[in-house]
């Protein structure tokens, strides 16, 4: 049986070193290159031809994990790629997953864990680990909502004044009110009191709750879309 042919990606040493400390417990493992940025990955890929790839998120960028992810799918469709991260934000777990990916392990996780992930993925085995189970679940109880709710939403939404819509998408950017009031060059309480009115149209007591529902429908962006 040929060995599983493996590349770690990690721009801290301290991580390569560990992973390939655990390759070699295995007889059936083999490190056919270690990389330590997402560009030398996608390099370090198409040369070696790995079956398996560890690959980190965060190194010369936030998301060079995921791009580096990308780019070899796209070349290499047949490479199994396991996330290796801290992170557990459910916008990068998704974004990875969309990616290609077949499994999505903390690098906390015990020598064992990790073993068994590439075996898991080298047999077109990679479970739906619990805490990516549940925001999955998460996911689609928001998008139920964002469904049920949009109708309303947008009903509301075309009671607005132009005024009001413009400060509802600045509050959505983070903008503060004295921030809005000064881009408008409008007196402050002129903006206390549109956004009072935006409060009483959708019946909220806070901008906060306003502005989760407006970002969880993605209205601005539809609004972008066909303007």
């Amino acid at each position: 049986m040929e060995p599983i042919r493996i590349l770690i990606v990690d721009d801290m040493e301290a991580h390569r070193r560990r992973l390939e400390r655990i390759i070699k417990t295995e007889e059936s493992f083999s490190l056919v290159a270690s990389a330590c940025s997402g560009s030398e990955a996608v390099d370090l890929a198409i040369a070696n031809q790995p079956d398996i790839i560890l690959m980190d998120i965060e190194m010369e960028d936030q998301l060079a994990g995921i791009k580096a992810a990308s780019a070899i799918n796209q070349r290499l469709p047949e490479a199994k790629i396991i996330i290796l991260t801290i992170h557990q934000d459910s916008n990068i777990i998704f974004a990875a997953f969309q990616t290609g990916i077949v499994d999505y392990v903390m690098k906390s996780s015990k020598q064992e864990e990790i073993i068994d992930a590439i075996y898991a993925a080298y047999n077109n085995r990679s479970p739906i680990r619990p805490v990516i189970a549940e925001k999955i679940r998460h996911e689609f109880a928001r998008i139920k909502r964002a469904e049920d709710n949009f109708p309303h939403i947008f009903k509301i939404m075309t009671t607005l004044t132009p005024s009001e819509i413009e400060i509802l998408r600045l509050l959505c950017g983070g903008k503060k009110r004295k921030e809005i009031a000064k881009e408008r060059s409008v007196e402050l309480e002129t903006i206390k009191k549109q956004i009072t009115n935006i409060l009483k149209k959708f019946d909220k007591k806070s901008t906060r709750e306003v502005v989760r529902t407006i970002k969880e429908l993605g209205i601005f962006e539809m609004i972008n879309q066909i303007s």
